[in-house]
């Protein structure tokens, strides 16, 4: 299954947004990191319903982001880094 499918081409510029989102907030001290993937999710839904449009294919689309942004980032650091984040 291919998720990149389902996701409406607009939205892909929202995926490197959202890692760099979740980096700067991984740097913030005040941030815990359970709350970091709520915050991608509300953020993806958000910058998609505005940019494209309030419907359920925008609220879809917006989970699917955040998904993608996520799936990437953990697929990066259990493939190239140890639990220390060292390479």
């Amino acid at each position: 299954m291919d998720l990149l499918s389902y996701l409406n081409q607009n939205y892909l510029m929202l995926v490197p947004a959202l890692w760099v989102l979740g980096f700067a907030l991984k740097q913030t001290p005040a941030i815990p990191n359970w709350m970091i993937i709520w915050v991608i999710l509300l953020v993806s839904i958000l910058i998609g319903s505005l940019a494209f449009g309030f419907s359920v294919i925008g609220l879809i689309n917006g989970i699917i982001a955040a998904g993608v942004a996520v799936l990437g980032h953990q697929m990066l650091k259990q493939t190239f880094f140890d639990k220390n984040g060292k390479k």
